[in-house]
């Protein structure tokens, strides 16, 4: 009986029914709008960051037909989300390679998505529901997936989410097949924006329990199972594109079960700090290191294990605070650290794995705060002012932490300032400053990055080609072997040992290199290339024409390979055969003077060697660049 008369004077939770009140709503926006662009005004005109030029259309991806591969050619884009790189591709038909529009769409999408928190909050009755809306617009932790052009897939898929949560549970009003139907393609297409969307129908479920106290099989669940469908393929894609796409397998990710949910429980909490002080915040945290033997890291999966129990035991009193940690752990689930994702690589936690995760949490404070205010009958002005007070240093850490996120340099160099052996901000250093011909330096982040992560193959092979483009072939020598003794298997290393070894006089070694090459990569024109040269110089010369011929079969638009081929078989006597492959390699280049002599030489039938400039055109086109991780 008590219970009943606790219900009368406070009902329980429901949808909002008066459609009315959604429209009313709409005067948010551009409050949130606003607010949200004045705080992210910094990142407004940022440069490109680590993963950018992953995500960003590429030149091959630009056109008609690359649309088509963004969705039909798995592999096609660093990961298939195609919903995410289509709009990338729009974007850059409408502005091309202009940062500002990239970031003022994020930013766009970002208050869409809280204006969208603010409809499905007061569709659901929570109090205070603006109060959650400007927390998740305006909380620094939301930085990362809002100035970062690549976290494009936070802030669209968070969208599609969020309409997608919005559809449904007007659907589960009025039971009516079109917005079932609207619903579940929006569920799919945020699933094709971003795969970590997939928790939508198992938060949906939170939030029916937290409605009416249980969960009903033929309202609740069997509407759902076509969602759950969905978020299995999505998912499983997902997975497997990360390890075998993207690099999440080898010794970074070999976990028992145990240290995973050591590493689960952990996550949670931190996560969970940083939403309530949101102090010290960085683009790369520091990586734990995980042992079971540690008595103390058991520590933070008890504690939340402890936390749940209590919240289950007063669930009679209020279901809002389970149902709130509920729907943050489920919708973090994909990086707790069950599932291998690529930048656990660096770091265990980042912040934009919790984007869509804190709706829960603002939306606990947020009722927390609108219940206080009631009890303490503050005029609605007043607990405006109160939440305000709240959101604007909020607000102001946004500010400033999006200056962070101006270029590249700044980033990292604040990234080290608050996490000195963040190996992944020495490497991406390293690889900027190479690019802009500051070398010592780069050296420098290359070898603090070793120092840090010793087994980064990637990191020796670019420290190689450094030294080499400064003259120094031995060092740069050894650092290919390093990074050959922690993978065998990189054709662009045996590659560049072979053509260094070339320049050390010692064809025969490279030659074994080059071979190599190739047989790990059959398709490398520049190994071709260069154990075309490796033969030439021991005087093989049929050997070298060879490779040569192959070269120009993989690569025939290179003017600098059939220029090679053509003196080569003028050197062989083929005088034909020279001409013809130096008349097109004029064609293709017809301001380079050297290919005048070259012709003449063949047309007089004076076999000469290999010019110096056709050894130094290989050597150009075989170092290939290693993309930032």
């Amino acid at each position: 009986m008590a219970r009943r008369r606790t219900e009368k004077r406070r009902p329980q939770p429901g949808p909002l029914r008066d459609s009315s009140v959604d429209r009313r709503l709409w005067v948010f926006f551009p409050l949130l709008l606003v607010a949200t662009l004045l705080a992210y005004q910094p990142a407004w005109h940022g440069g490109r960051l680590w993963d950018d030029d992953g995500h960003l259309t590429k030149v091959e991806l630009q056109s008609a037909d690359g649309l088509r591969r963004i969705w039909f050619d798995v592999g096609a884009t660093q990961q298939y989300y195609p919903v995410v790189h289509s709009a990338f591709w729009m974007m850059h038909a409408a502005w091309g390679d202009d940062t500002l529009g990239y970031h003022i769409a994020n930013i766009v999408l970002h208050a869409a998505s809280a204006f969208l928190i603010l409809c499905i909050l007061a569709r659901l009755r929570v109090p205070a529901p603006a109060f959650a809306a400007f927390l998740f617009a305006l909380h620094p932790v939301q930085v990362e997936s809002v100035a970062w052009m690549t976290e494009l897939k936070n802030c669209l898929s968070g969208v599609l989410y969020l309409a997608a949560a919005l559809v449904y549970l007007r659907f589960d009003e009025a039971r009516d097949r079109r917005r079932y139907t609207i619903a579940l393609v929006l569920f799919v297409l945020a699933v094709l924006a971003k795969s970590v969307t997939a928790t939508l129908p198992a938060a949906l479920l939170i939030v029916f329990w937290w409605q009416r106290g249980r969960i009903r099989w033929r309202e609740d669940v069997a509407p759902l199972l076509p969602f759950f469908v969905v978020a299995i393929v999505g998912g499983s894609l997902t997975t497997w594109m990360e390890r075998t796409q993207i690099g999440a397998q080898g010794t970074d990710f070999r976990f028992s079960f145990l240290e995973r949910c050591l590493i689960a429980g952990r996550v949670v909490w931190f996560y969970l700090a940083k939403l309530v002080w949101p102090a010290n915040l960085m683009f790369n945290y520091p990586r734990w290191t995980i042992d079971a033997a540690v008595w103390w890291q058991y520590l933070f999966p008890l504690m939340l294990a402890a936390t749940l129990a209590a919240l289950w035991m007063i669930r009679r009193r209020t279901r809002a605070p389970l149902a709130a940690l509920l729907f943050f752990c489920v919708t973090v689930a994909p990086a707790m650290g069950f599932v291998d994702v690529y930048p656990f690589r660096f770091s265990f936690v980042a912040d934009h794995f919790q984007y869509l995760a804190c709706i829960g949490v603002f939306a606990l404070a947020a009722a927390g705060a609108g219940l206080a205010a009631g009890r303490l009958r503050l005029a609605p002005a007043v607990a405006a002012v109160a939440m305000a007070l709240i959101v604007a240093p909020l607000s102001a850490l946004t500010f400033a932490y999006s200056r962070q996120y101006v270029d590249a340099d700044t980033l990292y160099r604040e990234t080290l300032a608050r996490n000195p052996d963040s190996w992944l901000a020495h490497f991406n250093l390293a690889v900027d400053m190479s690019s802009a011909g500051r070398t010592d330096e780069a050296i420098r982040e290359y070898r603090d990055t070793i120092r840090i992560k010793p087994d980064y193959v990637e990191t020796y092979n670019n420290l190689g080609a450094l030294l080499e483009g400064r003259g120094q072939f031995a060092d740069a020598a050894n650092q290919y072997r390093k990074a050959l003794s922690l993978n065998q298997h990189l054709a662009f290393t045996h590659n560049n040992l072979g053509k260094v070894l070339v320049k050390l006089g010692r064809p025969d070694e490279a030659i074994a290199q080059l071979k190599q090459a190739i047989v790990i990569d059959a398709s490398f024109a520049a190994a071709h290339a260069n154990l075309g040269s490796a033969f030439a110089q021991t005087g093989r010369l049929p050997d070298a024409i060879a490779e040569y011929t192959a070269t120009v079969r993989l690569d025939p638009t290179s003017w600098v390979y059939r220029a090679n081929l053509g003196m080569l078989l003028t050197r062989a006597g083929k005088r034909e055969e020279a001409i013809q492959q130096l008349q097109e390699a004029a064609r293709l280049n017809p301001s380079e003077p050297a290919l005048r002599a070259a012709l003449t030489d063949a047309e007089q039938g004076a076999g000469q060697g290999p010019k110096g400039r056709g050894q130094d055109g290989s050597d150009r086109r075989a170092q290939p660049s290693i993309d930032r991780h």
